[in-house]
Parts: C-alpha cells; sequence; structure tokens
C-alpha cells in the first residue's frame, strides 16, 4: 500500500494549495494511512483494491481538500474584515464624492450627486439588505457559532457610522456639504435607521443559521 499512499498523500498536498495548515494535515493522514496499512497487512490483490480501500476508508483526497480549503476561506477573522471593508469603501465612496460636489465644479460630478440624492430612500433600503446579508452569512456559515462573531463584526463595522455622525454633528465636516441630502426628515430617518441595523443583523442572522441546519 506504500505506492497507494503516497498517491494519496500527492494529490492532496496538491489540492490543499497555500493551506496554512497544510504539512500538519499531510502528517495527520500519513499517520492514518499507516494504521489502515497495519489493519489489512497488504491483504490486497492489486494496486486499485488498495486505492479503493483508501478511498473508502478516508474519502476522496480531492474532496477532502476542499472541505480544509473552506474552512480556511470562510475563517472567522476573514468574514469580519470583508464586511468592515466592504462597509467602509462605501463611507469613502459617500465622503469622496461629497467633496468632489463640494470642491469641484464639474458637471458629470454634479449629474451624479443630483441622481444619487433623488434615490435616498433606495439607497437606505439597500444599506439595510447589507446589514441583512451580514447577519445572514455569518448565520450559515458558522451557525450558533456565529453568535459573537456577528456582535464584533457588527460593532467594528460601524465605525465610520459613528465617526460621520460625530463629525457632522460637531460641525466638522459643514452641513450644507450635504444639501439637499440633510434635511431635519432625513436626520430622523438615519437615525431610526441606525438602531434598526443591529435587529436587521440578527435577523439575518437566525435566517442564516435556519439554512445552515
Amino acid at each position: 500500500m506504500i505506492r497507494c499512499k503516497d498517491r494519496y498523500l500527492q494529490q492532496l498536498e496538491s489540492n490543499l494549495r497555500e493551506h496554512p495548515n497544510k504539512y500538519s494535515i499531510l502528517d495527520e493522514y500519513e499517520q492514518h494511512i499507516e494504521m489502515l496499512m497495519l489493519e489489512r497487512d497488504n491483504d490486497f490483490h492489486s494496486t486499485e483494491d488498495e486505492w479503493e480501500y483508501l478511498i473508502e476508508r478516508l474519502g476522496n483526497p480531492e474532496y477532502i481538500a476542499s472541505l480544509f480549503n473552506k474552512e480556511f476561506a470562510i475563517s472567522p477573522s476573514k468574514t469580519t474584515w470583508i464586511f468592515i471593508i466592504s462597509n467602509l469603501i462605501f463611507f469613502t465612496g459617500g465622503l469622496i464624492l461629497t467633496f468632489f460636489y463640494n470642491q469641484f465644479d464639474v458637471s458629470g460630478i454634479q449629474h451624479l450627486w443630483n441622481s444619487l440624492t433623488n434615490f435616498k430612500s433606495l439607497f437606505i433600503l439597500l444599506y439595510l439588505f447589507f446589514w441583512i446579508l451580514l447577519g445572514y452569512e455569518i448565520g450559515k456559515e458558522f451557525g450558533p457559532k456565529g453568535q459573537s462573531l456577528l456582535v464584533r463584526t457588527f460593532l467594528l463595522s460601524l465605525i465610520p457610522n459613528l465617526t460621520l455622525m460625530c463629525l457632522v454633528v460637531f460641525r466638522v465636516i459643514p452641513h450644507q456639504w450635504f444639501q439637499p441630502l440633510l434635511s431635519n426628515q432625513f436626520i430622523l430617518a438615519c437615525i431610526i435607521f441606525t438602531a434598526l441595523l443591529y435587529p436587521v443583523s440578527f435577523l439575518g442572522y437566525y435566517w442564516g443559521k435556519r439554512v445552515s441546519v
């Protein structure tokens, strides 16, 4: 079974690619194969019989590697940073557009600003969907273990929101920059929807958790 062992480990190594724990995984599976060799004591009629026995007992190396790669790809820290960066990009893009709109008289930027300010409600709904998606993805991928991850990700992702609110409230950013957005109705709507982000995220989380079961 030595030849089959080498074949199995080579395929597993090739499919694990850049997994950080590649060599510890390979060592673990090598030990499993050696134990199987002792159990059967090379009692096989052909090399193909040996290979089929390994696949039956351990699973296909490509499939095993895909499970490890998937686990690595959706690690909690990666999930947190994906949503933090996504939210930061959203806010950074908005601030850049606001700055250019107020500082430069460019017709294209003026037209884009006017178009966006006519669809305030749509953008609020799309932003709520972003937070539902945050909870849903964490619930689906991590199940019951994802609740603390959701809280941590939510609080870190909310930093740009709260920072912008403080900058506007204390007039570090001039109010006229956000006209005609910054009406009393719009400010009230922002406060209400910001308060709703937490329960909305948890609704998404429970939805995703149910899907993962």
